[in-house]
C-alpha cells in the first residue's frame, strides 16, 4: 500500500511540475501597432509577476502608452496615459534581479528609479541585448527580468522605429504619435 502511494505521488509530482511549467502567466498588450504577448517567468520573479499580473487584472495598462522609446535599446510604458498624466501606482517592490535571467532583445523588465528596490508599475521590453542592466547592474542591482516576448516582435520592432521627439520633461524619446497599450489581458 505505500509502495502504491509513493508511486502515486510521484506521478502526480511530475504532472503538477509539467502542468505548473506549461501554466506560466502570458499577457497579451493590444497596442495601437499591434499585438505583443509575454509569457511570464512566475518560478524565477515571483513578486514581480504577482506585481504585473496584478496591475494587467486592474485594468493599470489599459489606455497607457509607451512614453520612452530608444531604437536598439528599448521601448518603456506602463506610467502615462496618451495626456502623459501619471497614473498612481502600489507601493514599490524588491528588486528580483538577482534571478539569473537576462536583459536580451526581446525580454521584459522592470523600470526602476536609481533606487534599487522603487519598480512598481513601468516596464520595458529590451529592442537590443542590454547586459549591463544585468545583475549586478552598474549599482550593485540591475533590472529585474521577469518574462520574454513570444509574440509580436514584429510589433516591438515597429514600436522601437517610431519617430520620437522632445517633450518636456521626458526628453527627446517619446514617439511623436502615441503608441497606445489599449488593453493588456492575462490569456488563459
Amino acid at each position: 500500500m505505500r509502495l502504491l502511494a509513493f508511486l502515486l505521488s510521484l506521478t502526480l509530482g511530475v504532472a503538477m511540475s509539467s502542468a505548473s511549467a506549461s501554466e506560466a502567466p502570458r499577457v497579451k498588450l493590444e497596442t495601437s501597432l499591434g499585438d505583443i504577448v509575454l509569457q511570464l517567468d512566475a518560478e524565477k520573479a515571483p513578486l514581480t509577476v504577482a506585481n504585473f499580473t496584478q496591475y494587467v487584472k486592474d485594468g493599470h495598462y489599459d489606455g497607457v502608452v509607451f512614453h520612452r522609446v530608444i531604437k536598439g535599446f528599448m521601448i518603456q510604458g506602463g506610467g502615462y496615459d496618451e495626456k502623459m498624466k501619471e497614473r498612481s501606482t502600489r507601493a514599490s517592490i524588491q528588486n528580483e534581479a538577482k534571478n539569473g535571467l537576462k536583459n536580451v532583445r526581446g525580454s521584459v523588465a522592470m523600470a526602476r528609479t536609481s533606487a534599487p528596490h522603487s519598480a512598481s508599475a513601468q516596464f520595458f521590453i529590451n529592442h537590443g541585448d542590454n547586459s549591463f542592466l544585468d545583475y549586478p547592474g552598474q549599482d550593485g542591482w540591475g533590472y529585474a527580468v521577469f518574462g520574454n516576448v513570444v509574440e509580436g516582435m514584429d510589433v516591438v520592432e515597429k514600436i522601437a522605429n517610431t519617430p520620437t521627439g522632445d517633450a518636456p520633461p521626458f526628453g527627446r524619446d517619446v514617439p511623436v504619435t502615441a503608441v497606445v497599450i489599449k488593453k493588456a489581458t492575462l490569456l488563459p
